[in-house]
């Protein structure tokens, strides 16, 4: 098993210690944790890219650990009331569309790469949940801006990718039997 790929299992085996830290209370070492979690998103594709690790699991894997990862906490900030229901059916809309579409076009022996515009969205995503896990337990104003601040970024850039993506590949549904 590869470096890359260790450590994109080391994100999931992450994502329960996560879970429980946050439902317990301990929202800076959970915050410690989704910090290593993310951290480990990053490591293991530059790894992958720049030491030729490149698998077929770590195609199928590191993006399915960011997912799960990312959904799990904004699942959280749902549950706590600190980010609506309808922003978390938005961001999951866009990652069912995204991977469909992927579906579609592997069935054309096409691979759609991830975008810049996925990667920005992804870091945007990873950064504004750890300052919403920063804030936790501050000032309920300054908690409520930086939270809807958050959601904002998080929302746009989410959009922004996937129509990004649509636009660019709008032809993997015109060969579509």
């Amino acid at each position: 098993m590869t470096t890359a790929n260790k450590l994109t299992l080391l994100r999931m085996a992450l994502i329960p210690v996560f879970l429980v830290l946050f439902y317990t209370g301990h929202l800076y070492w959970a915050l410690g944790v989704f910090i290593a979690a993310s951290l480990t998103d990053f490591l293991d594709g530059y790894i992958a890219r720049h030491y030729n690790q490149i698998t077929n699991f770590g195609k199928f894997m590191d993006p399915l650990a960011d997912k799960v990862l990312v959904m799990s906490a904004m699942c959280c900030f749902v549950e706590a009331g600190r980010m609506p229901g309808w922003a978390l059916a938005i961001v999951l809309l866009r990652e069912f569309a995204v991977s469909g579409m992927r579906l579609v076009a592997v069935e054309q022996g096409r691979v759609i790469a991830a975008a810049w515009s996925g990667k920005i969205k992804t870091a945007v995503t990873m950064v504004c949940l750890c300052a919403m896990l920063l804030n936790a337990g501050g000032d309920i104003y300054i908690s409520f801006l930086n939270d809807g601040v958050c959601v904002l970024l998080i929302l746009a850039t989410t959009v922004a990718s996937g129509v990004e993506y649509f636009i660019k590949n709008r032809d993997v549904f015109k060969n579509a039997d």
